[in-house]
């Protein structure tokens, strides 16, 4: 059972003097092939390829490589500082999902819990099984694209809500003033929590890296975003094989943007811990 988590989103984890910690206070993580963390230095995000001593080298989705020393609090793991160590001996890691939580091994099919998840479309939905889908096969969470936010209100109500019967709901382009904050904000209660990110499309919150461009490109104010996008990378390919192709160069959740990350994780902690007495 994931532990509620709650005050972690809105902390800067990098606030503070991380970077001379007190002993103690950052942990250490044996190092492991396939272990996915960034440099706290310059930010170079990649997997673990191999180690000696005092170095370990890291390879970019690109293929490029680095080395780095061994040093305290050199790595993020998370989103959190880390020292990396050699491994003792014998000293065996279990293996980790693609979100970066612990895998279950031998994982049967749970009875799916009464809690839901609802996220805008069908890419949303198939981002969330690329990354998350061992996780909510773990607890038993299902979940739906409700096609659209202008959904929500006949959803919610339709669903009806409860301590036992959470709704968790992800939203795009969720900022202030907007339509979408107006909706969510009319269906919110203690057993309904609605959270977005500020992208436009679900498609930015793959980091463009990933897929070997430098940024996602702006499109004019009313050109279909997709289409612009398309447009302006030179991509001949229509909407929805364009997103096979974006989809299929994300294998971890290095590969996305922190601004989805916190905000799924905040949505499997909702429907998952047990409510508590006062819920």
């Amino acid at each position: 059972m994931r532990k509620n988590t709650s005050k972690r989103y809105a902390a800067d984890v990098l606030a503070g003097d991380w970077r001379r910690p007190r002993k103690g206070q950052i942990p250490e993580v044996p190092v492991e092939n396939g272990l996915v963390v960034e440099s706290a230095d310059d930010g170079f995000c990649g997997a673990v390829i191999g180690w000696d001593k005092g170095t370990v080298t890291l390879e970019d989705r690109k293929g490029q490589r680095r080395v780095f020393a061994l040093e305290p609090a050199a790595f993020l793991l998370d989103g959190a500082p880390v020292t990396l160590v050699r491994p003792t001996e014998g000293e065996r890691r279990p293996a980790r999902s693609a979100s970066g939580s612990v895998a279950v091994e031998g994982l049967r099919s749970r009875v799916a819990k009464e809690s839901r998840i609802y996220v805008e479309g069908v890419h949303d939905a198939e981002l969330v099984e690329q990354i998350w889908g061992h996780d909510l096969r773990v607890e038993g969470v299902v979940v739906e694209y409700m096609e659209g936010i202008d959904h929500l209100p006949e959803i919610v109500e339709e669903f009806g809500p409860g301590p036992q019967r959470r709704l968790g709901v992800l939203v795009d382009h969720l900022v202030p003033g907007s339509k979408e904050s107006r909706i969510a904000e009319s269906v919110s209660s203690p057993h309904v929590l609605v959270v977005g990110h500020p992208f436009v499309d679900v498609w930015q919150a793959v980091r463009p890296s990933v897929l070997g461009i430098d940024a996602w490109p702006e499109v004019a104010r009313g050109v279909p975003w997709k289409e612009g996008v398309l447009r302006a990378l030179g991509w001949s390919e229509e909407p929805g094989t364009a997103w096979r192709r974006i989809l299929g160069s994300v294998r971890t959740y290095a590969d996305l943007e922190p601004e989805l990350l916190g905000r799924v994780e905040e949505l499997i902690d909702f429907v998952t811990v047990p409510p508590t007495s006062d819920s």
